[in-house]
């Protein structure tokens, strides 16, 4: 994820907006890209340990990996989270 100072999290009901200090933008995102960022943490996380983290966080018995491939994809394009 972006460095912690670089972001600006505020959740409104069922969206959460994300500014990002560096780019200037503001990004509103909904379930479950506001749950992937906080489960990356600063740090970051391999896939395998993402998918496992969320699948037992949240519950997901039958957490999709393509899916979540293709969130993290929109996360990476927008800037909020790099691939490393």
């Amino acid at each position: 994820m972006a460095r912690a100072e670089s972001l600006r999290i505020v959740h409104l009901d069922s969206f959460t907006a994300v500014y990002h200090r560096s780019s200037g933008i503001t990004h509103l995102i909904t379930a479950p890209a506001p749950e992937i960022l906080a489960t990356l943490g600063e740090a970051g996380m391999t896939f395998a340990a993402l998918t496992e983290r969320l699948a037992t966080d949240y519950d997901l018995g039958d957490l999709d990996a393509d899916a979540l491939a293709a969130r993290l994809d929109e996360l990476v394009a927008s800037g909020l989270v790099s691939a490393a």
